[in-house]
């Protein structure tokens, strides 16, 4: 039978260690050209507030595809901005495994990519982390890099001022401005709604390390072109190079793909600063799919 996975039920089956390391091989393998995959088809239904992306990849261990709604316009309502559905199947002989939720997987997949980055690319003994933006993925980062490493301050800061202030108190850390949490921080994520460049290159520290996930489109920007001109590592050259407008705005060299990196093909830069570009590939989404799959299985086994 076809197994059916909704949000409750993954979110008690997937781990932080099970998942970073999870990506960790996903990426490597995408690197060294053992998965099949297309960029992203984003439809676009409405310029600037809907749009319907299609994800499908093929590996060795499973085949699948996403499904996701990115509705900006939704932005401030009750409604997240992404939803989606994935659906998995046995890659060797094409049988349907399960149809699953995927909007928690989309949100910690993403965390977990920026984790396994800020784990191979940050200076050792990092201890101070800047957030910038207070939404669903800034919790997901904090989550994700707290549990790989004790951050001695950690600040936020939003374009909504009350978005931060509730943000800092829901989770016991400082809401800042965003000029002073950028200078002062080893490690910083951009996961903001922006189309202009809110981080400057000038306000980073040598050797600090950013994590940008947000601006999935090829006409917007977090970061300026300063910022863009430390050590980039991407995700996917193939996919920023069609719909980061940080990078295509920038022509921004890229150094590396992180997966060339894991797969030890390319070395990992020391003491730069490092920009981590991160579009979100559909084998993170089957290969997440997957581990929540198995942990399933295993469950009903016990």
């Amino acid at each position: 039978m076809v197994m059916f996975l909704d949000e409750e039920r993954i979110a008690g089956l997937l781990g932080w260690d099970a998942l970073i390391a999870t990506m960790e091989e996903a990426l490597a393998a995408f690197s060294r050209g053992r998965v099949l995959q297309p960029v992203r088809n984003m439809l676009t239904i409405e310029e600037g507030r809907r749009y319907l992306g299609i994800m499908p990849a093929v590996a060795e261990a499973a085949m699948g595809l996403k499904l996701v709604s990115f509705y900006p316009g939704n932005a401030g309502s009750a409604v997240p901005t992404h939803h989606a559905m994935i659906l998995l199947f046995r890659s060797d002989t094409g049988e349907p495994l399960a149809v699953m939720d995927g909007r928690l997987i989309t949100e910690m997949r993403t965390a977990a990519v920026s984790a396994a980055a800020t784990r191979l690319l940050a200076a050792p003994g990092c201890r101070v982390l800047a957030l910038l933006g207070s939404g669903v993925q800034a919790r997901a980062h904090l989550a994700a890099l707290t549990h790989l490493h004790r951050y001695n301050e950690v600040g936020v800061w939003s374009r909504t001022p009350e978005h931060a202030r509730r943000f800092a108190a829901e989770h016991g850390i400082v809401a800042t401005d965003i000029e002073e949490a950028v200078r002062g921080a080893d490690v910083v994520v951009t996961a903001t709604a922006a189309i202009e460049p809110i981080l400057r290159g000038c306000w980073l520290k040598p050797g600090a390390h950013v994590n940008a996930v947000g601006a999935p489109r090829p006409t917007w920007r977090e970061l300026d072109d300063a910022a863009m001109a430390n050590v980039l590592i991407v995700d996917s050259r193939d996919a920023v190079l069609k719909e980061s407008g940080d990078v295509i705005l920038s022509q921004a060299p890229i150094h590396a793909e992180l997966g060339e990196i894991l797969a030890g093909l390319k070395p990992a830069p020391t003491g730069a600063t490092t920009i981590f570009k991160s579009v979100g590939l559909a084998i993170e989404d089957v290969a997440a799919a997957k581990l929540v799959y198995d942990a399933a299985l295993g469950e009903s086994a016990a």
